[in-house]
């Protein structure tokens, strides 16, 4: 039989990881070195960075992160090393969608887009980008999209950044978080991109990771109004996050935006699959969500002026992340029932 060390607030795994082997559950945030002295396997989320630190000299064999992105894998390290690994892609792609559909309505709520006359642009047109180009489409709201690996590879509607943020309304980031290279995204939002902001005073919507925005640009500009309204929900250096950009944002949250139980049950079983897949064994997994009823909301506190703000309303989850900012893991991880269907299951 393998060990595993798995991360204890991965949803709906407990009772069927133990049908691969030996099972051992902790803190993601508190794996050491010693903890993985006798694992083979390690499935973890975000919050725990796989790298020659932890893993160099020990027996793991696999990593399996229960996420869409990978940023916390040293790849290059895992390949050198061996150690074979798996993320899970597209497991919270609709669940991200969900969130910047719902933003764009309590925005339109406001007054502070238009959707029928505005330009979203969307930067990164991957699993959840595409996605939402299709959401917006349908709404009726016009996109452009932006996409420099793919507009390399000769595939046609994509435009230059810049050109796209002297178009746009809304600016949406849906990349992954990269250093190095021709596309690397690190501050992909720095002082020429807001420079050119100043036509069209766009909102900015961060729900990728917090590097790709450089956060004191971003307050400079929401401070001199080059920058209408942000809604944040990655972080650089989160989880201490900058107090000040929290308090300007419309929408803030942390770092929940792919936190649908739908996308959380797809990436559980897509992280169990990879490890069934691994050992060569032919076993499948049945991972669902719980069902909600006809009177279920997600916002308690007022009723929804919209069928989709009944499934999720994000001004919910910034009352209380702005209540209580330094409980940023712990809202994580206590995150309420959230489902990304329109009708009950």
């Amino acid at each position: 039989m393998i060990n595993l060390l798995i991360d204890d607030k991965i949803p709906y795994i407990r009772g069927q990881a133990e049908r691969l082997g030996n099972c051992t559950y902790m803190p993601g945030t508190k794996i050491t070195r010693k903890d993985v002295e006798g694992a083979d396997v390690l499935i973890v989320r975000t919050r725990t960075r796989c790298d020659a630190s932890l893993l160099s000299g020990s027996s793991v064999k696999l990593v399996v992160t229960a996420t869409s992105g990978y940023d916390h894998l040293d790849t290059e390290f895992l390949d050198s090393a061996g150690i074979a690994w798996y993320n899970c892609p597209a497991s919270n792609a609709m669940s991200v969608v969900q969130y910047v559909q719902t933003a764009l309505l309590r925005l339109a709520h406001i007054g502070m887009v238009d959707l029928s006359m505005a330009t979203v642009g969307i930067v990164g047109v991957g699993n959840v980008g595409s996605r939402l180009q299709k959401v917006l489409s349908q709404m009726g709201v016009r996109t452009l999209l932006c996409d420099p690996p793919r507009a390399d590879k000769g595939e046609q509607g994509f435009m230059p950044l810049s050109d796209l943020v002297l178009q746009s309304d809304v600016i949406t980031f849906h990349t992954p978080l990269t250093h190095k290279g021709i596309y690397a995204t690190y501050h992909l939002a720095d002082a020429k991109f807001f420079s050119l902001c100043a036509q069209k005073r766009p909102v900015i919507i961060n729900a990728a990771r917090g590097g790709v925005v450089d956060e004191a640009l971003l307050k400079q500009a929401l401070s001199d109004g080059t920058v209408r309204a942000s809604v944040v929900d990655t972080w650089e250096g989160e989880p201490k996050i900058d107090a000040e950009l929290l308090a300007r944002c419309y929408i803030a949250t942390p770092h929940i935006a792919g936190y649908s139980v739908d996308g959380k049950a797809k990436a559980t079983r897509m992280a169990l699959e990879a490890v069934a897949k691994w050992l060569d064994r032919d076993i499948s997994f049945v991972v669902e969500p719980p069902a909600i009823t006809e009177s279920y909301r997600y916002n308690m506190l007022e009723e929804p002026f919209c069928p989709e703000l009944r499934y999720y309303d994000p001004l919910y989850d910034t009352a209380i992340f702005k209540t209580y900012p330094l409980l940023f893991e712990q809202l994580r991880g206590s995150y309420p029932l959230r489902r990304e269907s329109l009708l009950p299951v």
